[in-house]
Order: structure tokens, then sequence, then C-alpha cells
């Protein structure tokens, strides 16, 4: 689908609403007005891209109704896409439309409006909770997730430095002498296979547990 066939779906769909029509005028690809109402931009695009956004963006400085129009895709990459563009616009005060290619369906997934992002306080409490856990900063800003080292794998390797020196222990007497409050369901969850149950309530470090401690 090029640029010029989303024009007649989105001219009828605005016609529908009592808008009169025009194409390319001034930088605008749509332009509709009704009266009494602001004027609606709309930009065809044939896919999602930065440089649509900063269009649709850049007409936000003529009206507050600004519509990015593009062809429907299929599967899950555009589905995911989509979700992800559709968040961006109620973000930016943006309207956003896609057609179906093959009978040139239209749909509106969001219409242009003020933007009110909901925060999650379970997210904040967690992000919270392990940047307060996080011993010193060990970590460099953009790295990638592999080899992260979290509060969590922190908490481990005071547990495995603890049995390496001493040996196997109970669990109470970990979380004891190292601060880690966690110790005993840690070494239970092996999450690293660093530790193993000798006996009820009493763990030791495997050899891969031991060579986490030693480096």
């Amino acid at each position: 689908m090029q640029e010029t066939e989303l024009y007649p779906p989105v001219k009828a769909f605005l016609e529908s609403q009592g808008y009169t029509v025009k194409a390319e005028i001034g930088a605008a690809d749509v332009v509709a007005c009704r009266d009494g109402d602001e004027p609606v931009i709309v930009e065809l695009k044939t896919g999602f891209s930065l440089s649509l956004v900063h269009q649709a963006v850049a007409r936000q400085a003529i009206t507050e109704a600004v519509y990015v129009a593009v062809p429907r895709g299929k599967g899950k990459r555009f589905q995911t896409a989509l979700r992800q563009m559709t968040k961006l616009c109620r973000r930016l005060g943006l309207g956003l439309i896609t057609i179906r290619t093959k009978d040139a369906h239209l749909e509106v997934h969001c219409d242009p409006g003020p933007y009110a992002p909901r925060q999650s306080k379970p997210r904040k409490i967690a992000l919270l909770r392990e940047f307060a856990r996080r011993h010193g900063d060990p970590n460099t800003g953009g790295a990638t997730r592999q080899g992260l080292v979290t509060a969590y794998r922190q908490d481990a390797l005071r547990c495995a430095g603890y049995l390496a020196e001493l040996g196997q222990a109970k669990g109470a007497i970990v979380a004891r002498e190292t601060g880690v409050e966690r110790a005993t369901r840690l070494m239970a969850d092996n999450h690293y296979g660093w530790f193993e149950r000798v006996e009820t309530g009493i763990y030791a470090l495997t050899e891969k547990g031991r060579e986490a401690a030693s480096g």
C-alpha cells in the first residue's frame, strides 16, 4: 500500500463525520475542517518511523487534532510495534489510525488528547528496594542486562563467601553473620546453582559456588 492509497479511506472516514477534507495543504498530508471545530491533520506513511513522529509533532504547532495513519500489518512483530506506537502517540497527544490493506478498513487506536501517565506503585517500590539493597555501584550505565550485578547476586555472593571461608552452615547462621536476611530462602532456591543442602537447614557450596566465591 502506497501513501496515496491511504488517502481515500481516511478522507471517507472524516467526511462521514461531517468534515470537509482536502489533501496536501501546506506541509500537511490531509486537512479536515468542520464548523466550530479545530482543524484535523493526518500524516500518512507506509510504516512506523521516527520521521513520521517528527512530522506529526511539528503539526501540533497548527492544531491539537493530529493523527498519524499507516497500513495495518500482520503478525506478532507488527502487533508489538502497534502497541508501542499507540503508547507513544498517547504520550505525545497524537491520534493513531491503521488501514487494512485488503479492504481499506480503517481503525482508530487512539485519539489526540492530553496524556496523564499512570504510575505503578509496585514497580516504584521494587525499583527503590533494589536501589537500597544494592551495595555500591557495580555496574556501568547502558550495559546489557546479561552479567549485571543485582542486589540478589550480591547477597548470594556474600553467602557463598561465608561458606567458602567457614564451610557448611545453617541458613540462620549465614543470615546472621552476613546480614543477608533472606539467606536461607536464597540458598534453598539456588538460582545460580552455587548451593546444596547437606541436611535440613544446612547448606554447603557446590563446585560452581566455590568458583563464584573465589572469582
